[in-house]
């Protein structure tokens, strides 16, 4: 038995299709396949269920391959291990992220991660929370910044800083006119939202939990950019990130950003890694960059605009009127 063996089996586990999975582990299907039986022949079990149409593991397949799984990560962090000890700065760091705060917030961190660890090789992957978090406890990442709370106790949560929300509406709301809002302002509104999977549709949903405000029907986004667009074609209302609203990001015409009074709505951002890494003394270093965010990034106050942004109407008619 050998661990490039066991990386087939990995791989044929998760792709569950021969092709597939020798794909992924660049070799051919032959020699995957090869590979599989002289591992089932070696142990004496049988691992796969071949098939023509589909590969199913056995109960036996299933259990080997979740151990593998174990193994080859372990193997990963004794790896780490190793290159830490040679240069804690250099290396790799495999990182997830999820899209309502990739876009928004790694322009202003990336460069300061290279300013201050420039031999790093950051690897950023942009996915949904599940699927960072089920990256990270195969090993697949070195860390994620995600939003808290976070419900598993083999991972370590850094807090970093907490985003605050502001409401977004078009110039002609009935809300539109407000400097300010409290949360029970959005009482009887009905806000759009994301699709379900995004951690940002979960906390907006509380915020309309906590003030009585509802789901805008028929309509769900599939990323912040279509809301902030939506909101501009007078569809509704929605809530953005503090992040999401500030330069580089353009913002929409005819949206007008509001902000709230005393307690605003908001989320908390964390680096989450495993308690048993081999970086986590270098990921508790890279957090301190991620947390050293200038302070007016995160000010909802510096963020809602005082007045909107023209429409193309208003312009047309300014013109007219010259």
């Amino acid at each position: 038995m050998n661990l490039r063996d066991l990386r087939y089996l990995v791989a044929l586990a998760e792709h569950r299709h021969f092709g597939r999975a020798a794909a992924a582990s660049f070799v051919s299907q032959p020699t995957l396949s090869t590979q599989i039986k002289k591992l089932e022949d070696e142990l004496g079990v049988t691992l796969v269920e071949r098939t023509p149409r589909r590969v199913l593991l056995t109960e036996t397949g299933r259990e080997i391959a979740a151990r593998a799984r174990d193994v080859l990560n372990e193997v990963e962090q004794i790896r780490g291990i190793a290159r830490r000890t040679r240069d804690p700065e250099a290396g790799s760091v495999r990182l997830g992220i999820f899209p309502t705060l990739g876009p928004y917030l790694l322009p202003h961190v990336v460069p300061a991660v290279r300013a201050r660890f420039p031999k790093l090789e950051l690897l950023l992957v942009e996915e949904k929370t599940e699927e960072v978090l089920k990256r990270l406890r195969e090993g697949k990442l070195d860390a994620g910044v995600l939003a808290l709370p976070i419900h598993d106790d083999t991972l370590h949560a850094e807090f970093l800083f907490e985003e605050p929300f502001l409401l977004a509406v078009p110039q002609d709301h009935p809300l539109a006119h407000r400097r300010a809002l409290k949360l029970d302002d959005l009482e009887n509104q009905s806000l759009l939202l994301l699709e379900d999977g995004h951690c940002l549709r979960d906390q907006a949903l509380e915020v309309c939990r906590m003030s009585g405000a509802g789901e805008k029907t028929g309509f769900r986004a599939t990323s912040l950019e279509t809301l902030r667009q939506m909101v501009a074609a007078d569809v509704g209302a929605t809530l953005l990130p503090v992040l999401a609203v500030k330069p580089p990001v353009a913002q929409a015409e005819n949206v007008k950003l509001i902000e709230f009074r005393g307690r605003a709505p908001s989320r908390r951002i964390a680096m989450v890694w495993r308690r048993s890494s081999a970086l986590a003394p270098f990921l508790k270093r890279l957090a301190q960059v991620f947390r050293e965010l200038p302070r007016e990034l995160l000010d909802a106050h510096v963020a809602a605009a005082p007045e909107p942004i023209a429409t193309h109407k208003s312009r047309r008619r300014a013109a007219r009127n010259q």
